[in-house]
C-alpha cells in the first residue's frame, strides 16, 4: 500500500489576494510614470550626451545687432522716469509696447537696469542671448540677440536656464514620475526575483559599477 505524502500547506487566500492587489497597483503605477516620463525621459537621455561632450560640439554662435532711435514721445516718457531708478523697475508700457513691435522683444517680467545715462534689458533665454541699451539722453536703441544653436537650446532646457516658471514645474513633475517609475520598478523586481535568479545580482552591480568609479577613477 502506497503512502501518500503529506500535503504541503496552502497559502492563504487572503494573502494571494493583497499580493496580487499589490501587484496590480505596482503595474498601474510604473505604466503611468512611464508614460508620463517617456519624452522627458528621451529628451533628458540625449541631452545628457551632448552635455557630456559639450567640448567636442563646436557651434558659431549667430548674433545679430539692431540699432533704433526712439520717437520723441517715448523719449519723453523715459526722461520722466527717475534718474536712477531702482533695478527691477518696470519699462514703462508704451515703450515695452515699442519695443515689442520694433525688435520682436518682450520685455515684461525682466529684470532691468536703470543708470543716469541708460535702461538695459538684459534678454536671456535658452540657447541664446540678448539685451537692450536705451541711452536716455539720446533715445539710441542697440539691440544685439545670440542664438547658440538648437544643441545648446536643448542643453539649457536639461538645465533648467532662463526657461521660465512653467518649465521649472515640468522638471519637478517629470522628476517625481522618474522617482515613482523607478521605485515601482525596484518592487516589481522584488516581486518576480524568485523566478530570476540574476534579477539581485544585476541591480547589484548597478549601485556598484557608479561608486567603483567614483571612489577609484573620478579624480
Amino acid at each position: 500500500m502506497t503512502s501518500l505524502s503529506p500535503a504541503l500547506p496552502a497559502r492563504p487566500r487572503s494573502k494571494r489576494r493583497i499580493s496580487a492587489f499589490w501587484l496590480k497597483q505596482f503595474h498601474t503605477w510604473h505604466w503611468m510614470s512611464s508614460a508620463i516620463c517617456l519624452v522627458g525621459m528621451v529628451l533628458f537621455a540625449i541631452t545628457g550626451i551632448t552635455l557630456n561632450h559639450a567640448s567636442a560640439i563646436e557651434q558659431s554662435p549667430a548674433v545679430e545687432t539692431q540699432e533704433l532711435t526712439l520717437p520723441a514721445e517715448l523719449m519723453a516718457q523715459l526722461a520722466a522716469a527717475p534718474a536712477a531708478a531702482a533695478s527691477g523697475t518696470a519699462v514703462p508700457p508704451a515703450l515695452a509696447e515699442w519695443l515689442r513691435t520694433e525688435l520682436g522683444v518682450n520685455p515684461s517680467g525682466r529684470a532691468t537696469e536703470w543708470t543716469e545715462a541708460e535702461l538695459y534689458i538684459p534678454l536671456p533665454r535658452p540657447g541664446g542671448d540678448g539685451w537692450v541699451a536705451i541711452d536716455r539722453a539720446t533715445g539710441d536703441v542697440l539691440h544685439e540677440s545670440t542664438d547658440r544653436g538648437w544643441v545648446a537650446y536643448l542643453n539649457d532646457l536639461h538645465k533648467g536656464r532662463d526657461t521660465g516658471i512653467a518649465w521649472s514645474w515640468f522638471i519637478d513633475i517629470f522628476a517625481v514620475a522618474c522617482v515613482v517609475f523607478s521605485l515601482t520598478g525596484l518592487l516589481l523586481l522584488q516581486i518576480h526575483a524568485k523566478h530570476r535568479r540574476s534579477t539581485w545580482p544585476i541591480v547589484g552591480a548597478g549601485v556598484v559599477i557608479p561608486v567603483l568609479l567614483l571612489v577609484f577613477l573620478m579624480h
